[in-house]
């Protein structure tokens, strides 16, 4: 590999990109909060209480905030794409030290939260009998987590939500993999380039994902199964290289607006098939979440349009560094917030079961401990820098708190 491009993968490895989108950080910030309302809504039993008084809501976000879901999702495939772009083709060792660096920064942080989680189940379980607690963790379940396997093999999640977790490392994998199969393609005279062909495999999945892979919720603990939004994200990127940047008019290729116009062409077709053949809201909102990413102006993609608002009001700014700060520490906020819930609903519960102000309290209370519970752990382990030594420190706690776990 040469030497300009270990660089390139040794930098993208190690760190995360300095530039910031404000427009990505609103839709993580959004999510996160539509998240974890959404897993008090499921798991109850404050939200059981407070539904008698606000059922339209409680209903809405039990069946409608998952979808935030989708929302991670594209955000993360076009995040990855922006890393990836520096890279022309890409090696296997390269591309393995990619993903163990990937694991590692998801792995760490889930593995502290973890922790907790299994002993404030624990902690609870006396009191609190309730359908959202997990058995204790037995010793193959415990190792299964550790691999982020526990629901490729059937086992039962120590905490809300972990399989977003699994799916993301897989959705990753199976992109850089894309690009590494990329290095093997005969480059030949009138060959596409390398860039074109890493397209058109994006494309290729993520029309495989939403017109078939995606309408089969049997494949829904595989990452084929979400590649469509993740892809959605690639592709969104890769779109709005095209539609954003200066066309040079020459004879040898179709007008500026043109080539524009087919790009939107593509991608509604996509859709409609993709429609056609099983209509999704989740599929919606993913198609709607990468049209924003390909189409809004630079100034609203990076928050600049925001900055410029905020010095003629000044009262706006606070809503710039909220949103920037919930979108960082959105990860730690959404592997932290069961165990929190489960706590604060085990004593809401135990001293004033049905009463409507203290279980609303009650979820409010929840949702604030998450928030700063997920700015600790952000703070105290994931923004740290993902090593072996870190991962082994976290393992043997998560170990001992299976250990502490077991009757």
């Amino acid at each position: 590999m040469p030497d300009a491009q270990t660089h390139a993968v040794s930098s993208t490895a190690t760190q995360r990109p300095t530039g910031r989108s404000f427009l990505i950080d609103t839709f993580k910030a959004v999510g996160c909060l539509l998240i974890v309302l959404h897993h008090m809504a499921f798991y109850g039993p404050m939200s059981d209480v407070v539904a008698r008084a606000w059922p339209a809501l409680v209903s809405w976000l039990y069946d409608h905030g998952r979808l935030a879901v989708q929302l991670f999702l594209v955000c993360a495939g076009f995040l990855t794409a922006s890393s990836l772009a520096r890279l022309e083709s890409l090696a296997l060792p390269a591309a393995l030290r990619l993903v163990v660096q990937r694991y590692l920064r998801l792995a760490i942080p889930l593995l502290a939260a973890f922790s907790f989680t299994v002993l404030v189940t624990e902690w609870v379980r006396p009191e609190f009998q309730h359908a959202s607690l997990s058995a204790p963790p037995a010793w193959g379940q415990a190792l299964a987590h550790l691999a982020l396997l526990q629901h490729v093999l059937d086992m039962e999640a120590l905490s809300a939500g972990i399989w977003y977790v699994a799916i993301d490392f897989q959705l990753y994998a199976m992109t850089l993999l894309s690009v590494v199969a990329l290095k093997f393609w005969p480059l030949t005279w009138g060959t596409p380039s390398v860039h074109a062909l890493r397209r058109a495999v994006w494309l290729g999945l993520t029309c495989a994902s939403w017109w078939w892979w995606n309408l089969h919720t049997d494949l829904d603990d595989h990452g084929i199964y979400f590649f469509g939004s993740y892809g959605l994200g690639l592709l969104a990127w890769e779109a709005r290289q095209s539609l954003h940047r200066p066309w040079p008019e020459t004879d040898s290729q179709p007008p500026a607006h043109t080539q524009r116009r087919v790009i939107w062409v593509i991608f509604l077709a996509m859709g409609v098939v993709a429609w056609v053949m099983g209509p999704r809201l989740r599929m919606g909102l993913a198609f709607a979440v990468s049209a924003v990413l390909m189409a809004v102006p630079a100034a609203i993609l990076s928050g600049q349009a925001l900055q410029e608002l905020s010095a003629r009001r000044p009262g706006l700014a606070w809503l710039g560094r909220a949103v920037v700060w919930l979108s960082t520490v959105s990860y730690s906020v959404f592997l932290i917030h069961f165990g929190v819930s489960l706590a604060v609903s085990a004593g809401v519960t135990a001293l004033w079961p049905g009463v409507l102000w203290a279980n609303a309290l009650g979820m409010l209370a929840s949702l604030t401990l998450s928030l700063l519970m997920g700015a600790g752990l952000y703070y105290g382990v994931e923004r740290h820098a993902p090593t072996w030594g870190r991962w082994w420190v976290w393992t043997g706690l998560f170990i001992a708190s299976v250990a502490l776990a077991k009757p």
